[in-house]
């Protein structure tokens, strides 16, 4: 089974040491008293390591319990580290995990230049691939995404994820503990007291010259006011 795990600055967990690459192994596996914890939902990690000093892995999990816990945390006997994963790769992550898991209708994927697609259930997905397209999630931990020309997307309930990787595109994400991700050219996000927000700059070619990332904290970075990166720095 696929899924991520959330480790500290130095890839331990509860003072187990860990290592890309490594495989390991535990007799037992009770859910939050032994074995070798992991989430099948990539935003259900930032619960259990902030995303201030912390590190993030994708993991492949055998012999795993039948018992979930009230998110998508589960545990196993055989975990494998497979790559770490920066937060923009977590959010992509978390992106195609809610959209394969997705009922997709003709009102949630919007095709067509300024299609709106909208998502209004729990971990549900809303797509608008067309140019100044806007996508919609409203349900908590679902997700939007904006690939077009100028796109929209939005990301109201809590613990969701909004792209937008298309120019000129504008990423929001107002619920709790929710990540808004402004990917392409001289995209913004913006977003909600304690939201994240994964910023990248790219050249006039495409190519990405830096990512970064910062918590809304309506100090340094307020709230619900849209940022871009720019030589390197977070701008209003």
């Amino acid at each position: 089974m696929k899924g991520f795990k959330g480790f500290d600055k130095d890839l331990k967990c509860r003072d187990k040491q860990y290592k890309i690459g490594g495989k390991y192994r535990e007799d037992r596996a009770e859910l939050c008293r032994s074995g070798l914890h992991f989430c099948e939902h990539p935003l259900d990690c930032f619960g259990y390591y902030p995303l201030a000093d912390s590190r993030y892995c994708e993991v492949e999990a055998d012999d795993v319990s039948d018992k979930t816990s009230n998110d998508t945390k589960r545990v196993s006997k055989r975990l494998k580290i497979v790559t770490e994963l920066s937060i923009a790769g977590m959010v992509q992550a978390a992106v195609k995990f809610v959209f394969d898991r997705a009922e997709w209708t003709d009102q949630n994927h919007a095709t067509g230049n300024q299609g709106a697609a909208s998502a209004t259930g729990y971990r549900g997905a809303a797509s608008a691939t067309g140019d100044r397209g806007a996508a919609s999630a409203t349900g908590d931990r679902g997700a939007a995404s904006a690939t077009g020309y100028q796109g929209a997307a939005s990301a109201t309930g809590n613990q969701g994820a909004a792209s937008a990787t298309g120019y000129q595109g504008a990423a929001s994400a107002t619920g709790e503990e929710s990540v808004a991700c402004a990917l392409g050219y001289q995209c913004k996000a913006a977003g909600a007291i304690g939201c994240w927000l994964v910023l990248a700059e790219r050249d006039d070619n495409g190519h990405i010259l830096s990512v970064q990332t910062v918590k809304v904290d309506g100090e340094q970075i307020k709230a619900n006011t849209f940022y871009r990166l720019e030589n390197g720095q977070v701008i209003e």
